[in-house]
């Protein structure tokens, strides 16, 4: 796949990405409704694949048991989410896609926690729609084990 640029409002923070897929989504969880302004579109990219210019202008905050998220410390734009307990899912960060320089010729294709989707919120599209427990089925955890 191809490597895209991208970056913070203010310039702080820099980055290049080599994707693995197209492919990107939306959550509509509480968490990313309130860190991003509106729902978290993003993209999941290998954190191997990631290469930061000015990492030290980021920003991580724990924001629940499962995830950090991080900012850039200057601007507050946000950068990525990192689920933090080992396994294949802490191995990707999800990326918001507004941060590409060029988002071009990326497919939304998802959106999980529809069930807390404000209902002036609407995405176009045949795509998946998981509510909040089938968002925590697909990843193996309980209610008490949110990835939020």
């Amino acid at each position: 796949m191809s490597a895209r640029s991208g970056g913070c409002l203010c310039g702080a923070v820099r980055f290049t990405a080599t994707l693995t897929s197209r492919d990107f989504g939306a959550c509509h969880c509480e968490m990313c409704r309130r860190w991003t302004g509106s729902a978290l579109l993003g993209i999941t990219v290998p954190q191997d694949n990631v290469q930061w210019q000015g990492a030290a202008q980021i920003a991580r905050f724990q924001s629940s048991n499962w995830a950090e998220r991080a900012n850039c410390r200057t601007c507050g734009s946000p950068l990525y989410y990192h689920v933090t307990p080992k396994g294949a899912m802490s191995a990707n960060l999800e990326i918001p896609v507004g941060l590409f320089d060029d988002a071009n010729g990326l497919t939304f294709n998802s959106e999980i926690y529809i069930d807390h989707k404000p209902d002036s919120f609407a995405y176009a599209g045949d795509h998946p729609r998981l509510t909040r427990t089938e968002t925590l089925a697909k990843f193996g955890l309980s209610d008490k084990e949110d990835l939020t």
